[in-house]
């Protein structure tokens, strides 16, 4: 009989299915999640964007300078809209059978989304903001356990090595360690993109996705994005889950500490407040997601 130690159950995926995903930390489940529900994430954007709706905390908008400077506004100014679990749209997608199903596979039947995004690489933005290094989620995530905290990543358009894919490192997360991040050494500096450092020569597998299919991944896999270099955008939808009973540690001398000490201002509040405000019961007990006072 298969020991499994990164996922549940086989309630959406088979047992070869949770094989691949125990050896290779990610799995991409085709034609996930329908095209009508995805255009209505496009045109909830486009609305956000706009202005023509108003933001639900703590939703909020994250422009891309480069292409701000450049005179750029609205939709094609906008590379993030962070924390929509409170939006009766975009939320539509935490709670989506398919998506959440695989979910439940994978880290068990109670359990809330921590944080979401709605990921748009226009074109034409400055190489240093368009692309995402090398890193791992974990990184930003100071609960526990590690193993049932999963990443969601579906497609809104089209994603291939021009217009930005995600790429990753199979098997990186089987080490079980969160790396030392920094920033990269580059022209711009892009608020809490960090990077790892010496994986260059490790072997990547590139994501070549369709509208609609979904990346179900560990958080210490490690992954980026590469730069936009075609004409249109490049759009995703977004979600971390962790289950209800996750608890927090305390991130002094943690790699959790760095990222934190930039968000923590920005918030006025301890990080986690933050992250009980970023997220919201999808399935199952809701749980304590409690604060003992040891790693």
């Amino acid at each position: 009989m298969t020991s499994y130690k990164y996922t549940k159950n086989n309630k959406a995926l088979n047992d070869q299915q949770r094989e691949f995903y125990e050896e290779n930390g990610y799995i991409i489940i085709r034609n996930n999640v329908p095209h009508d529900l995805i255009d209505e994430f496009c045109s909830r954007f486009t609305d956000l964007c706009e202005n023509r709706v108003p933001l639900v905390k703590p939703t909020v908008v994250i422009k891309d300078k480069s292409l701000k400077n450049q005179g750029y506004t609205g939709q094609y100014a906008v590379n993030k809209i962070h924390d929509f679990l409170n939006d009766d749209v975009l939320s539509k997608y935490a709670f989506y059978p398919a998506v959440a199903d695989v979910v439940e596979s994978i880290i068990g039947p109670n359990f809330m989304g921590v944080y979401s995004m709605l990921i748009n690489k226009p074109p034409n933005g400055h190489p240093d903001i368009s692309n995402h290094p090398l890193h791992q989620d974990m990184c930003y995530f100071p609960f526990r356990p590690i193993d049932t905290i999963v990443g969601t990543w579906t497609a809104m358009e089209d994603a291939n090595e021009m217009n930005g894919c995600l790429f990753a490192i199979p098997g990186s997360h089987r080490p079980g360690v969160i790396y030392n991040h920094v920033y990269p050494n580059q022209e711009v500096k892009n608020q809490l993109y960090y990077g790892v450092q010496g994986f260059e020569n490790e072997p990547r597998v590139n994501f070549i996705m369709e509208k609609g299919d979904t990346l179900f991944f560990h958080p210490l896999l490690l992954h980026g994005s590469g730069v936009n270099r075609s004409k249109a955008s490049r759009k995703a939808i977004s979600v971390h889950f962790a289950d209800t009973n996750s608890f927090f540690i305390d991130i002094k001398g943690t790699p959790h500490e760095k990222p934190w000490e930039e968000l923590q201002p920005v918030f006025k509040m301890d990080y986690i407040a933050i992250c009980k405000l970023k997220g919201r019961h999808i399935r199952g007990n809701k749980g304590t997601f409690h604060y003992p006072s040891h790693l």
